[in-house]
């Protein structure tokens, strides 16, 4: 189970990332970009990170039979890390993707409000998680804002 959570974050982040991946060269290295842009090979390394936390602590909370209602939001979280890419990259629109992040950001304190009441270590593991997703935010605000058009 432990690598099919894994696995689900990685199947979900790699059809993002084909709908990504084009649209890198072809629009968003031609927008204005945000101060604290990171470089390009950042983004990967970072999510790969991300993913791998993710399924853990989904994991361990899958562990609790009784308290398993926990990975709900988990899932719902899931959703919306999936709906930005195309979003943003896909419709070529920083606004688009402001609309898909704000629930993504909720979702992910959701999920640590709800990991924290069945296992603690499963909620700390999803911090990383939300410090990347509100620096995601503060750059997705910052293309918005940057590339009226």
């Amino acid at each position: 189970m432990l690598a099919g959570f894994i696995g689900i974050c990685f199947i979900a982040g790699g059809i993002a990332g084909a709908v990504t991946d084009p649209n890198i060269s072809a629009w968003y290295d031609g927008l204005r970009h945000a101060p604290g842009t990171p470089p390009n090979w950042v983004f990967p390394v970072v999510w790969s990170c991300q993913y791998v936390l993710i399924g853990i602590a989904a994991w361990l909370v899958w562990k609790q039979p009784a308290d398993r209602r926990a990975l709900r939001p988990w899932f719902a979280n899931l959703v919306f890390n999936f709906l930005w890419s195309p979003a943003f990259f896909g419709l070529h629109s920083p606004g688009w993707g402001l609309v898909a992040i704000v629930p993504l950001l909720l979702t992910i304190v959701w999920t640590i409000w709800a990991f924290a009441r069945v296992r603690p270590l499963a909620a700390w593991l999803m911090v990383p998680y939300l410090v990347w997703g509100s620096y995601a935010t503060y750059l997705n605000v910052g293309f918005f804002y940057l590339n009226p058009s």
